[in-house]
């Protein structure tokens, strides 16, 4: 973290609070890092949230709005628990939840070289970073934070999380935690000297299309997930948690449900169109099956 930086930057920044305890400790933290144009938007600790509280782009449209108003630098989101952490650029557009951790990877593994690690829904483009720094290994978690965590501490990594703006920094703890986050991406921001949108556009953009299969009650959802595996045994297949093959850049996650006869499927590309096609693939082969 780069807190003299920080400051010089002379940020103006928007904070969407949701009404919680955001409100309080996201403004305190700007204030500790410099950074005195501070714009507080539902940052009352009320406990009435103004919107669904989710950080997703259809519940951030008023702090899209007062960005673009005020001609902010960025605008910083948050939960009302502060774990996860969603970035507005200056032009109003979302940096985008799954590049919430690709961003602040990239300045820690600038700065201190090592392993990283997300879940397996996340974005490739964590590996993708990870991997063009010398030396530095990505590895995939099954979901879910507390196995992110076992996983980091697995592989001794500098830096992970999930792909819904959650960020692990073991120097500090292990948990998810949006206030260093928001201390990190500053960093990278003030060192970089670009505006947000032009710092989202270092990173690729692919797309994630989350569709699912219906399955009859008693079927061996299992043996299913275990013969898809065998199918795409050509390419890189990875069972920590049901099935995530790999196509190139592109991939799919095939994961039972513990509560209905459901097969979840997660694809990424370069598209929406091209993610929902590896879907389909993929669920086409499935039904063949049953």
């Amino acid at each position: 973290m780069n807190r003299e930086l920080i400051r010089r930057s002379n940020f103006k920044i928007v904070v969407d609070g949701v009404n919680s305890t955001g409100g309080i400790f996201v403004p305190a933290l700007l204030s500790a890092l410099g950074v005195k144009d501070v714009i507080e938007l539902f940052c009352e600790p009320t406990g009435h949230f103004p919107h669904n509280p989710e950080p997703l782009p259809e519940n951030l449209t008023a702090i899209v709005e007062k960005v673009k108003e005020t001609k902010a630098d960025l605008g910083i989101v948050v939960d009302p628990d502060v774990d996860r952490l969603a970035f507005v650029c200056q032009d109003g557009t979302m940096f985008g939840e799954e590049y919430t951790l690709v961003a602040i990877a990239d300045y820690v593994l600038q700065h201190t070289p090592g392993n990283t690690v997300s879940n397996l829904s996340s974005t490739i483009s964590l590996r993708e970073v990870t991997e063009k720094y010398e030396g530095c290994k990505y590895s995939a978690a099954a979901v879910g934070e507390v196995n992110v965590v076992a996983k980091m501490k697995e592989v001794n990594a500098i830096i992970g999380g999930e792909g819904n703006g959650g960020i692990i920094y073991p120097e500090l703890h292990y948990g998810r935690d949006a206030l260093v986050g928001i201390a990190l991406f500053l960093s990278q921001l003030a060192k970089s000297q670009i505006p947000v949108s032009e710092l989202r556009q270092r990173y690729p953009t692919y797309f994630i299309s989350k569709n699912k299969i219906e399955l009859e009650a008693g079927m061996d959802v299992d043996g299913i997930l275990a013969t898809i595996a065998k199918e795409y045994a050509q390419f890189e297949v990875d069972t920590t948690d049901g099935v995530k093959i790999y196509f190139g850049s592109e991939w799919a996650h095939l994961r039972k449900s513990n509560t209905e006869p459901i097969i979840r499927i997660y694809s990424e590309s370069v598209s929406e169109e091209k993610a929902n096609e590896v879907a389909l693939k993929i669920m086409e082969k499935i039904r063949t099956l049953v």
